[in-house]
């Protein structure tokens, strides 16, 4: 694997070729959070790319944050690919982004996943909205540092059997993240309402939820996934927000069967 960056996000990449799966985290992710799909992914023939989002691990911060900047700069990724299909996969506020990037650009991608997310966080000044956005930074607000905050937070978003070592990667993988990145990014994602679009998504859609996911519940993401022409919908047994890395197989083989129904490998040309 090699990490790639210029002025655009910063990518991890594994694997060769044109058909290529961009994997979006989500708000107390990065780059590495996806090494068992990006292992998976590049087994099967896909070229893998998993950005850190910008303001997060290597990739420069933009202004203003919100989802519409976040996709231009996916966009801009985007474009310096050389690739025949595109499929964007996209991680709770990754799957936001997905979902605008499909919105303003949809000739740029071939095909769509849905993970854990919604289309709406309905209105910012909402009181379940600010009760959302004060849960979130309570610690921070307190005086606390990012560390504090996860330790705090990230066991509420896996299911009770979550594997010790997953816990603690999740839990290191938020404390890294800055926290003026970290409060722009829940600015944004408590703004973003996509749900008048979703019935336009005309790209092969996978909508993906975690059995015991307290922050996306499965009934949440399954009407979403209602709404999208011809999605798929399925549901990541004993797993909670964080199901790619909680049940990695599982995820795997759910991802990997969509884009093989979707998007089999062209046929070699006939011999001579």
């Amino acid at each position: 694997m090699t990490i790639v960056g210029t002025t655009v996000p910063y990518y991890l990449e594994a694997g060769f070729g044109e058909r290529v799966v961009l994997l979006l985290h989500g708000i107390g992710g990065g780059h590495r959070v996806f090494a068992p799909q990006m292992q998976a992914l590049s087994g099967a023939g896909w070229r893998a790319m998993a950005w850190d989002m910008p303001g997060y691990g290597y990739s420069r911060t933009v202004t203003p944050y919100d989802l519409a900047t976040l996709a231009d700069s996916c966009l801009e990724l985007i474009e310096l690919q050389d690739a025949r299909e595109l499929v964007l996969v996209g991680h709770s506020m990754g799957g936001m982004v997905a979902q605008e990037v499909v919105a303003q650009a949809p000739e740029a991608v071939a095909g769509l996943v849905l993970a854990g997310t919604t289309a709406a966080f309905g209105k910012p000044a909402g009181a379940w909205q600010q009760e959302f956005l004060k849960s979130r930074t309570a610690p921070l607000d307190a005086g606390g540092s990012m560390a504090e905050l996860a330790r705090e937070l990230v066991p509420g978003l896996v299911a009770e059997s979550c594997d010790s070592a997953v816990l603690a990667e999740a839990i290191a993988g938020m404390a890294a993240v800055p926290q003026a990145t970290y409060r722009h990014a829940l600015e944004a994602l408590v703004a973003f309402d996509r749900r008048a679009e979703l019935a336009a998504i005309g790209v092969p859609t996978l909508v993906v939820a975690g059995a015991l996911d307290r922050n996306a519940p499965p009934e949440v993401v399954e009407k979403m996934a209602q709404r999208i022409p011809g999605a798929r919908y399925a549901v990541i047994p004993d797993a909670g927000h964080l199901m790619y890395s909680e049940q990695p197989a599982l995820f795997n083989a759910v991802l990997l069967a969509f884009l093989a129904d979707v998007f089999p490998p062209h046929a070699a040309p006939p011999g001579p």
